[in-house]
């Protein structure tokens, strides 16, 4: 039989199986990812059931698994995603994972396992699973309890340190040892080639797929995303880092285009069947023999991994801020092990580093917590009570104290050095390594370029024409260092409006990115010259005499930065188009606990035809509705006497505890998809206006029922005084001087209440 048909043969065997199992651990309401494992196990070579032939061809195909397993957690991952889920996630996910590498090294050399495994099982110990976590709230319907959304915060941080650790313990296994120097540069490696990636990426293919959009259908979009994806695969692989890295790269950058979630869906099936086969692959590592004589290995690392996420990441949750109730939810769904910590193992034995049982002894783990995390994730609630009852008040009032209606933010009227200070770095970072990038190609391909092509050339006059060439290219690029965006203007001209001694702090900012600036001139100088310290310092000099009118010269040059993020912000201009009511409230309220939730009132809901002031969640919920959507009608700030009708979209707003209150009162009532189309909606005219109220305001002194804003068409969000912010205040709730307040409605009604 030819190796063609026996790959065949053995697909058949590994994807029937395959079938057979996930459809009895759907019947047995249990993930998918173990029935899988289960089917591996069973074709495997260790039971003998199945011969399979071609070992090689699976291990490749399941090679391929890991890739679109990556490619498609990068579609759902999104850079601006880690970036809003605040510094909760990155807390809760720091202290888990430090705390778990540390626990699994130290259990690692407890078990006379040599540094380089106990090492790799810090890092195997380290990471929970995406997959599984998020497919088991789907199957249990939590994905709208208060903390699911900070658990998937989490988990997309744990996935980037998950990359990270990647390229770390690569570096590690081919060192051998802690060496501190080249760490750092591998570190220093990998984020100067994510940040180009991105940059370059970001800027092209956004702009790619717009142009030959009219050309796209489903079959050339997918088989340029796949193209796309396997580009970056090998660019990376080319540069030292794993192929995985290159996979999820390239997923967070389409996820950031308009075709991004389509993508994403046509990706669906693709994704399925390879990652059936990498986990039928893995599966299909689980020797009987080696749990037999390591079960009690296997016992103490599963208990380690339970124990140890449960406790680490129930206490970053409490050290956030976030009280004992999602501390304890979130550190009993995090406590299994996930599919980075079969990537981890698999990295290590093909390196050479882990003896052959530790895979499988790890596989072994990750099958028993995968099974486990439907009943840890049940547990919570009881596992809560229990806690409540026999923890000191005291004790419990200080881990709540961060936890309340009116949550603390002391940033907004004081923090505009901590914002320009955070513009200005990510400004210079990024210029840094568009820069470096340059400089870099320079080195590599233009001086072999003149090299050739110009051989009679002395090699003084060809380094002249490098480095004209290479400052020629650089020269927008030092343009966008030292300039100054729009928002940065805004915050410099508010620091010297409060106080005019800014001024001198400022102009040491924008003559320390002028030096910097001016260090990459002469690096580019330098690279083919040597230049003494007198040359160096009027090369230095001659730059800072250029720099003003650079300014000016090079302007034009910016539509590449706004082109850039004209891409970035692609997609939430697609959402402020399909839920402006919404996506306003978010942006302008993130900092703050408010969220929005849009929801559709079922037809057989008793409410159906009722006034919204006979409806009972208000007093009892205290969340707002903000905007009413039926048919074509929009009805922004609805009155207390509107009434809701079957398939209405409903918009709310209130705190995450108001909003999971809204959701538990009003099951069965209501439904988060939608039942009618509203796409044909204008919302164009709504707005959210931060007011901050003098002595002589028209809300100054007076209480939110006497002001009747609902007549006018408007409804009061939040409001922080004091460094509180307070959602939804109540009808008896009086304004002060000095509160800052957030109104919502349409634009007209603003501006002719507040003359603004």
């Amino acid at each position: 039989m030819s190796d063609e048909i026996n790959l065949v043969r053995d697909l058949a065997v590994i994807l029937i199986a395959a079938g057979v199992f996930t459809v009895l651990f759907k019947a047995l309401k249990q993930p998918l990812i173990l029935g899988y494992l289960i089917a591996g196990f069973v074709v495997g070579p260790h039971l003998g059931l199945f011969h399979i032939t071609s070992t090689a061809a699976v291990h490749n195909w399941s090679e391929l698994g890991i890739i679109f397993l990556l490619f498609a957690l990068g579609l759902d991952f999104s850079f601006k995603k880690l970036l809003k889920v605040g510094s909760s996630a990155f807390i809760i996910a720091g202290i888990n994972c430090v705390g778990m590498f540390g626990t699994g090294l130290l259990a690692g050399q407890l078990l006379h396992w040599s540094m380089m495994e106990s090492i790799f099982l810090g890092g195997l110990l380290s990471m929970s699973s995406t997959t599984i976590i998020i497919k088991a709230f789907g199957d249990m319907g939590l994905k709208d309890k208060p903390y699911a959304q900070l658990i998937f915060g989490v988990l997309v941080v744990e996935d980037l340190i998950a990359v990270l650790l990647m390229v770390l313990l690569s570096t590690l296994a081919a060192t051998g040892h802690f060496a501190g120097g080249k760490m750092l540069l591998a570190l220093g490696k990998l984020a100067f080639f994510l940040v180009l990636w991105f940059l370059v990426g970001i800027y092209v293919i956004p702009s790619l797929l717009k142009w030959i959009k009219p050309l796209l259908n489903d079959e050339t979009l997918l088989i340029i995303a796949i193209g796309l994806c396997f580009g970056m695969v090998t660019l990376a692989d080319s540069v030292g880092f794993s192929s995985a890295l290159g996979a999820f790269v390239m997923g967070s950058i389409l996820a950031e285009t308009l075709e991004g979630a389509h993508i994403e869906k046509l990706m669906g099936s693709i994704k399925d069947l390879f990652g059936a086969i990498f986990f039928v692959s893995v599966g299909m590592m689980i020797d009987p023999a080696v749990i037999g004589a390591h079960w009690g290995t296997i016992l103490i690392l599963t208990i380690i991994a339970m124990v140890g996420i449960t406790i680490f990441a129930s206490t970053g949750t409490i050290l956030a801020g976030k009280g004992l109730d999602t501390a304890v939810h979130t550190g009993m769904s995090l406590a299994q092990l996930g599919e980075f910590s079969f990537i981890i193992a698999s990295l290590g034995c093909s390196l050479g580093v882990l003896r052959e049982f530790i895979y499988p002894v790890i596989i072994s783990v990750s099958v028993i917590t995968t099974f486990t995390t439907p009943y840890m994730i049940k547990a919570a609630d009881p596992a809560l009570k229990w806690l409540r009852k026999v923890l000191p008040q005291q004790f419990q009032d200080r881990i709540d104290a961060g936890l309340t209606e009116q949550r603390t933010s002391s940033g907004i009227e004081s923090g505009e050095w901590r914002e320009l200070i955070k513009m200005v770095i990510l400004r210079v970072v990024i210029y840094a390594v568009l820069l470096l990038a340059i400089q870099i190609g320079s080195h590599v391909y233009l001086d072999k370029l003149t090299a050739n092509l110009l051989p009679e050339w002395s090699e003084t006059g060809r380094g002249l024409l490098n480095s004209g060439l290479t400052l020629l290219v650089m020269l927008p690029f030092l343009y966008g260092m030292i300039s100054t965006s729009s928002s940065m203007e805004k915050s410099e001209y508010r620091l010297v409006q409060k106080n005019r001694s800014n001024s001198w702090a400022l102009l040491s900012i924008d003559l320390g990115r002028i030096l910097i600036a001016g260090a990459f001139v002469i690096a580019a100088i330098t690279a083919h010259f040597d230049l003494a310290g007198l040359q160096l310092l009027l090369v230095m000099l001659a730059f800072l005499l250029l720099a003003i009118p650079m300014r000016k010269i090079f302007k034009r040059h910016l539509r590449m930065e706004a082109r850039f993020f004209e891409n970035l912000s692609a997609t939430d201009r697609r959402a402020r188009e399909l839920a402006p009511v919404s996506t306003s409230v978010r942006e302008k309220l993130e900092r703050y606990n408010v969220e929005t939730r849009i929801v559709y009132l079922r037809p057989e809901s008793q409410f159906a035809g009722k006034t919204l002031k006979e409806l009972p969640f208000r007093h009892s919920t205290g969340v707002n509705i903000i905007k009413i959507q039926r048919g074509g009608k929009s009805i922004t700030v609805p009155s207390g006497d509107e009434p809701v009708y079957p398939f209405d979209r409903i918009v709310i707003v209130g705190t995450d505890k108001q909003v999971a209150g809204f959701m538990e009162e009003m099951a069965g009532e209501i439904t988060l998809k939608p039942v009618l189309d509203h796409s044909g909606s204008k919302e164009e005219d709504f707005t959210i206006k931060r007011i901050s109220l003098k002595e002589d305001d028209i809300m100054t002194g007076k209480s939110l029922r006497s002001l009747d804003l609902r007549k006018h068409g408007l409804m009061v969000i939040s409001v922080l005084r004091d460094d509180s912010i307070q959602t939804n205040p109540k009808a008896d709730f009086h304004f002060e001087s000095g509160d800052t307040v957030w109104i919502a409605g349409d634009a007209s009604s603003v501006r002719a209440y507040f003359g603004v």
